[in-house]
């Protein structure tokens, strides 16, 4: 008898298993990856830990129940096709179970840690690992492991340049010399800001609502709604800022309003899309463990997955998220609004832009590279290189990482239940 045989409840053991250790996953990605979307406004003083969690939770919570079913195709299918194990499905299932504890534990040490490592590379690096120890190298599709690899220079690079330009023209005509062209520039960067986040919530967030709906929204078709938007947007936002704003000298004012609004958002798109690094492997486990009991199964995600993703997410950057929030907005450069705007603006395009080329990025290496462009443009004695050492390392160290445990604990699991 094997482990997908047992029931409890007449719930397959196997999938409540897996269940719990899904959650747990989710949990480390809340715990860490919820700093893409928050931490440069902590570190920037316009939202306090507490405000900072609590917007998180609420939009993390509608991006990853709402929206976040259309992208764990990638994660169930992406590295590995389970179509090699026809015939041992329970070894793919095993599998996929060592894969969610691998990326878990990771996450879990690397959050204590407070370093904001990239759950996707975590999850891909754990499937990685159980390929090869399952199937052999051949079982891997190396190019998806390759450009992931490639984007640990690419990410960052990118975005450390377009963050270093958005914060020269901030510096040089807004914070320092107080142009004539301050308004125009201010309302171009809002414009930008809109556009980009609008961009991102169509394209990635609101995605998988549009496939239910039977919706078929074209690129061309998101770039217009995301015009329109921004438009409306910024002649909305700036005169409401201004109004708020008029008796106020401080340049770095109307940024932090801005740093709101593009958190939550970020948080809504983020939600959406990495909540497929913890529920990816346990979707796949529930359609295998329906093939193997020969039960009726489904390709799209169950909803009670996506809540238990979302859930879990929310509790992980409740209890845990401080740590990592703190590493992005304090331990790289000490961050004001308009380098915080400047860190996030750049992030989200760059994010946008590689997705519509099919370019994978981390939005972890985007934002931190966005934070060390911004240093630069102050002086490089500005950036603690000790972090950024500490951080490079850990990013270099997460995908083998991820492979060799999810090797360890599949060799205890089925040495364990298989029986």
């Amino acid at each position: 008898m094997t482990l997908v045989e047992l029931t409890l409840f007449g719930i397959p053991l196997i999938l409540i298993s897996s269940a719990m250790l899904g959650f747990f996953t989710a949990y480390g990605v809340g715990a860490n990856d919820v700093a893409n979307a928050m931490g440069t406004s902590v570190g920037s003083k316009v939202l306090t830990i507490k405000q900072a969690v609590l917007v998180a939770a609420v939009f993390e919570f509608l991006g990853a129940f709402l929206a976040g079913g259309g992208v764990t195709q990638t994660i169930r299918k992406g590295v590995i096709d389970p179509a090699l194990f026809e015939g041992n499905l329970e070894i793919f299932i095993y599998g996929m179970i060592s894969a969610l504890f691998a990326a878990g534990t990771w996450l879990l040490i690397s959050s204590l840690r407070g370093w904001p490592v990239s759950t996707t590379h975590t999850i891909v690096g754990a499937i990685v690992g159980f390929g090869i120890y399952a199937l052999g190298y051949e079982a891997i599709n190396w190019s998806v492991v390759g450009n992931i690899g490639l984007s640990w220079i690419t990410s960052p690079l990118s975005s450390a340049v377009v963050a270093g330009f958005f914060y020269y023209i901030c510096k040089e005509f807004i914070i320092d010399k107080q142009s004539k062209f301050k308004g125009l520039i201010i309302r171009l960067y809002i414009f930008l800001a809109g556009f980009a986040i609008s961009l991102i919530t169509v394209t990635k967030g609101l995605k998988n609502i549009f496939k239910q709906q039977e919706l078929f929204v074209t690129f061309q078709d998101s770039i217009i709604i995301s015009a329109l938007s921004a438009l409306l947007f910024t002649f909305i936002f700036y005169y409401f800022s201004k109004a708020k704003l008029k008796n106020s000298v401080d340049p770095e004012a109307q940024f932090a309003y801005l740093m709101i609004f593009t958190s939550c958002a970020v948080a809504f798109a983020h939600g959406s899309n990495d909540v497929a690094n913890a529920i990816g492997p346990l979707a796949a486990i529930n359609q295998a463990t329906s093939q193997l009991l020969n039960q009726p199964y489904t390709l799209e995600t169950p909803l009670w997955i996506l809540f238990l993703g979302a859930i879990g997410i929310v509790v992980g950057l409740a209890t845990l998220g401080y740590r990592v929030m703190k590493t992005i907005g304090e331990n790289i450069v000490k961050l004001t609004p308009s380098k915080g705007f400047s860190a996030q603006l750049a992030a989200a395009l760059t994010v946008v832009i590689a997705s519509q080329l099919d370019m994978p990025v981390s939005t972890t290496h985007t934002l931190v590279g966005a934070v060390i462009g911004i240093g630069l443009v102050e002086g490089a004695s500005s950036i603690n290189f000790n972090s950024v050492r500490t951080i490079v390392l850990s990013w270099v160290v997460t995908l083998p990482a991820g492979a060799l445990l999810s090797i360890a604990f599949l060799e205890v699991f089925t040495n364990l239940f298989t029986y």
